[in-house]
């Protein structure tokens, strides 16, 4: 293969790859999700500001996948218990910002759940 090839191939695999993260990066999911939060209503959820401030999606996604509609299948299935979401990951990273004097999101049930009757 000679340098002039080569060197085209190596331009537009370069170039594949810049494409494929540019993708990654803007494939954000949606600004915003309404989590299901069973009888005291669901949770209007901010993903995007979430993504901005906490920069590591694993913080929530270790828990459940990135897939819509995943945290009623998990409780349906037994593999999320009810108020773990809640428990161990929102109040308490709320609380623990809170307590590091930082700016965060409610800290209560009533702060987040929205009752539609």
């Amino acid at each position: 293969m000679n340098a002039k090839i080569r060197s085209t191939a190596t331009l537009a695999a370069g170039f594949l790859l810049i494409t494929v993260l540019s993708l990654a990066v803007e494939n954000k999911g949606a600004d915003r999700i309404s989590l299901p939060g069973g009888k005291r209503g669901d949770v209007p959820f901010p993903h995007h500001l979430h993504q901005d401030n906490l920069e590591d999606c694993t913080i929530c996604h270790d828990t459940f996948p990135q897939q819509k509609g995943v945290i009623e299948k998990m409780k349906a299935d037994g593999q999320l218990k009810k108020k773990r979401v809640m428990n161990t990951l929102c109040t308490k990273c709320h609380k623990e910002k809170k307590r590091a004097g930082q700016k965060t999101g409610p800290v209560t049930c009533k702060q987040c759940h929205i009752r539609t009757e």
